[in-house]
Order: structure tokens, then sequence, then C-alpha cells
């Protein structure tokens, strides 16, 4: 069985488009050091980590004079391996969590299964086309990104919501509080892998 120190893990990939570097504890605080050159986006990420109890620090440099699109999805990318890669064989989690987080007038639900079968449905109503400097249709992307790396089903849904900022940081909000409660180990279970496949990878 993996102890709580041992679930981190740094990630770098570098292509013609990005830079990005991860290093992820998934037994952190909440602490967050995000640069990507896209205010929103660090925003969004930052109080995933905060919610989530996730240390996490993200260095990104990428071709934002062709616009954002690039950047945020490869960051996505990065960061669903560097969960993947901290959570190891997924013995002993709980491994299925869930959230219900309001903002204001948003209120946004995520349900996640970290089950090694790689699936996002997102539903949003965004308003605008873009969030600050972040182009909205980009968030469920980012959402299915980050699973298609990390190996998990995620189900993101809007329930209410006006104001797409609020609606998008409820989102990232919700989502790292069900992964938090997902990645936390049940000692019910004695390191156990919670499938009756007898696997998660």
């Amino acid at each position: 069985m993996m102890t709580a120190s041992a679930r981190r893990a740094s990630v770098t990939r570098e292509t013609a488009e990005t830079r990005v570097s991860v290093e992820l504890t998934i037994d952190g605080t909440g602490r967050a050091d995000v640069t990507t050159g896209i205010g929103f986006y660090d925003h969004m990420l930052t109080a995933f980590a905060r919610h989530g109890r996730f240390d996490l620090s993200v260095e990104a440099a990428g071709d934002l004079h062709v616009d954002a699109h690039h950047t945020m999805e490869d960051v996505a990318l990065v960061l669903g391996q560097a969960f993947d890669e901290a959570l190891g064989d997924r013995s002993g989690i709980v491994r299925m969590g869930d959230a219900l987080v309001p903002l204001d007038e948003a209120l946004v639900q995520v349900v996640v299964d970290i089950s090694g079968r790689p699936f996002a449905a997102t539903q949003f109503d965004f308003v605008g086309e873009r969030i600050g400097d972040a182009p909205a249709e980009m968030v469920p992307h980012v959402i299915r990104s980050f699973a298609t790396t990390a190996k998990l089903t995620l189900h993101v849904r809007q329930l209410a919501g006006a104001n797409d900022h609020h609606i998008a940081e409820a989102a990232m909000k919700a989502l790292g509080r069900a992964l938090d409660a997902a990645t936390a180990y049940d000692p019910r279970i004695a390191g156990a892998v919670p499938s009756t496949k007898g696997t998660l990878t």
C-alpha cells in the first residue's frame, strides 16, 4: 500500500506549441503556485488545488499569440498525467466521490470515479464567449482533457448560474472536492484495489 507521503508526481511535457511542468502532491494542504500566462486559468487551477487540498505547482509557456487553446489543453493533460502517476495502482482509495458547490447564484455538481476508464460528460450554459482572458468553450475541454490522462470518469453539471466566472469557478472547486473525497484512503479495505476486476489502471 502506498503511503500518503508517496502520492506525488512531477511531469513535464514539451511540444512545438507548449512547455508545461507540473508538480503535484495529492495529500497536501492546498498550496498552489500556478503560472500559465492566462490569468483566469491560473485562478481556476488555484481554486482546484485549494479546495482539493492538493499541493500544486504549474509552470507553462505556450503559443498565446495564437490563442489560449494549446496552453490550456496541455496543462490539463499534464495535470491529469500527474494525478495518474501519483495515484499509482489506486489501492486502498475510496475511488468515487461527489461534490455540490455553490458560488453565489451558481451551483455545480461534480461526480468522479477513479475507474481507469477515461470519460467526461459536461453540461454548462455559459452566457458569453470569454471568461476574463480564457475562452469559455475551453472549460469543458479542460475537464475532458484532464479526465483522459488521469484515467477517470467525470460528470460535471451546472445546476444553476448566470455569471460565467461563478459557474467555472464553482466547477473547479467541486472538481477539487470530489477528487479529494475519491482519493482518500479507506481503512476498511486495507490497501485492496476497490474493484471487482482487481485493477483500476
